[in-house]
């Protein structure tokens, strides 16, 4: 299945520039201090200048007053704050991924991917997916792995409460490669006392990555075997290019 051949090399590299030197040039930009109002001005920057309940429903995994209080922390205009995240984008893939020489070709998969895949549940890929597109294979490919990532956030958002999962209950379990659970949920907003992790509760989080898989997989049904496995080849060699120490 290449949606679950193609999963981390997705989050990992499409997320990277969050927390890349071109993002914290953004965030300087913004005038405020720290991570959390940039990112999240930026990345939800495409549903407009809209209450900080509709980037709640959106990012879904933040505890809702600390998403508030990060939107609310950043006075530019959404638009030009997701335009300007875009650039940030856009710069980290041109630069991580210089030495990437088939990044036209990505690119121009995972357009088709991107393009064909329905919107229902993943407002933020919607949004996403409506930016321009730039020429620079490297910016493209970047961008587009950004807007993928958008989706399976989205679809598996959709799967956690499927079965039977608070978004926070998912975090508990999952963590982060960075963080534990309860690091995790400390780092989106959450506050201690946190339940502890039981046996269902994974069984429920598995069930999840497993729906998610199987949510996502038809999107890349645009594409034919050959397509698909040359698709998965590309992610894995981007991703080692972008992401290797």
């Amino acid at each position: 299945m290449t949606s679950a051949a193609v999963k981390q090399q997705v989050l990992e590299l499409g997320g990277a520039f969050m927390i890349s030197r071109e993002a914290r040039a953004f965030g300087q930009a913004t005038g405020v201090a720290g991570f959390h109002g940039a990112y999240t001005r930026g990345r939800g920057g495409v549903l407009g200048d809209v209450d900080a309940d509709v980037v709640t429903a959106a990012f879904g995994f933040f505890e809702p007053e600390s998403v508030r209080a990060a939107w609310n922390s950043v006075q530019m205009p959404a638009a030009e704050a997701a335009t300007e995240y875009m650039v940030a984008c856009r710069e980290f893939g041109q630069r991580k991924l210089a030495a990437f020489d088939q990044a036209d070709r990505l690119a121009a998969l995972l357009r088709r991917v991107v393009e064909a895949a329905p919107p229902a549940g993943a407002a933020l890929f919607a949004g996403w997916r409506a930016m321009p597109v730039p020429q620079d294979g490297r910016a493209a490919a970047l961008q587009l792995t950004h807007v993928l990532r958008e989706l399976r956030g989205g679809l598996h958002l959709v799967a956690v409460l499927a079965n039977g999962l608070t978004p926070l209950q998912a975090i508990l379990v999952a963590g982060s490669p960075i963080h534990d659970g309860p690091g995790q949920a400390k780092f989106l907003g959450w506050t201690e006392p946190f339940e502890p992790v039981t046996d269902d509760m994974r069984r429920r989080w598995e069930a999840a990555e497993k729906l998610t898989d199987e949510l996502i997989a038809p999107c890349f049904d645009v594409l034919d075997d050959a397509e698909r496995d040359e698709l998965a080849t590309l992610m894995h060699h981007a991703h080692r290019v972008a992401l290797s120490r």
